[in-house]
């Protein structure tokens, strides 16, 4: 969902949103060539589920 209201913060969520999507996707080629497997096999949902838990986790204070 798009909480931005004007045109240029818009652009700027949906960048910011496309990135977070690369760098989820980035680190699970990586996982997948340590692994030995095909990372088109993996699925981006439990990555981003691992990647939340990860963050929430470190955080100095819960969400």
């Amino acid at each position: 969902m798009l909480r931005s209201k004007t045109p240029d913060l818009v652009e700027q969520q949906v960048w910011g949103l496309l990135l977070a999507h690369y760098a989820i996707r980035a680190l699970l080629v990586d996982a997948a060539d340590d692994a030995g497997y095909d990372p088109d096999r993996l699925s981006f949902i439990r990555g981003l589920r691992l990647v939340r838990r990860q963050v929430t986790d470190q955080a100095a204070i819960s969400p």
